[in-house]
């Protein structure tokens, strides 16, 4: 897999004037408005934005934790479908891996197959293979407490990826690592995605990560958050280290910071004016 899928193929979703408004102490608060994208069948594509853009609101209503104002449409595989009906549609991870500290690696990764109903010995059947893939191999009976950040993050991400969704949302799922553990966190998921095949959506504020991985960079405004810059990443796959210090990754990321820097400076302001 060279790429995102073909485009000529009908999106996978498709999001047309989505808002989300939130009743505060303060009055009401749009946190999105007029929302309109559409995501390819294997595209990886990743957001960025100021912080209070609405990212992760975003993300809430994709994956059916919440629901976006009157008038909002989604296509999901091509049909019509309100929020709530995504729950359970759409692999999701959010920031904090949410591991059970209570629960093995092993019985943490298998959970999303136990909570569909699969008994405990074919949703072991079905995650033993990924052990080796996701670089967990010799750790499926110990706890959370006792991995590193990044082998955490690989249970979180193996645990998604076994609640088998064409569509995976993951909202900064690399965040709070060191830049090593980071830099080898990328390149192993663009190496997971591409053998798996899903639709990722991915939040950062990182617009190295941001156009490292991604077909497409989407590039948000401040609150209420819509879409400023759709960026397609023309870099060939494979994508070695190398790339992210040559002309063409230097003129990508000129353009994506041209978008957001207006918008982080407004998104200060409003922090500044309460």
């Amino acid at each position: 897999m060279d790429g995102p899928a073909d485009s000529a193929a009908p999106p996978m979703l498709q999001l047309t004037n989505l808002s989300k408004t939130f009743d505060s102490g303060h009055g009401r608060l749009v946190a999105l408005e007029r929302i309109g994208i559409e995501i390819g069948c294997g595209e990886f594509v990743t957001v960025v934005g100021p912080s209070g853009c609405g990212k992760s609101t975003l993300f809430n209503i994709l994956a059916g934790l919440a629901e976006p104002d009157t008038g909002a449409k989604i296509l999901y595989n091509g049909e019509p479908r309100m929020a709530p009906e995504l729950l359970g549609k759409v692999a999701f991870m959010p920031q904090r891996d949410l591991l059970l500290p209570w629960r093995r690696v092993v019985d943490n990764a298998i959970l999303p197959l136990q909570v569909e109903g699969i008994p405990r010995a074919e949703a072991l059947k079905r995650a033993q293979p990924l052990f080796v893939e996701f670089g967990l191999s010799g750790f499926e009976r110990h706890y959370p407490q006792q991995l590193s950040g990044g082998m955490r993050q690989r249970v979180a991400l193996m645990r998604t990826f076994l609640f088998e969704r064409d569509l995976t949302l993951l909202d900064e799922p690399f965040g709070a690592l060191d830049a090593l553990t980071r830099s080898l966190m990328q390149r192993w998921l663009l190496d997971i995605w591409q053998r798996h095949q899903r639709t990722i959506l991915f939040i950062t504020h990182d617009v190295d990560e941001a156009i490292f991985l991604g077909d497409r960079v989407l590039v948000m405004t401040a609150r209420p958050g819509r879409i400023k810059l759709v960026l397609d990443v023309p870099l060939a796959r494979p994508r070695p280290p190398e790339m992210l210090t040559s002309p063409e990754f230097i003129a990508l990321k000129r353009q994506v910071l041209a978008a957001i820097e207006e918008e982080s400076i407004k998104s200060f302001q409003q922090v500044a004016e309460g």
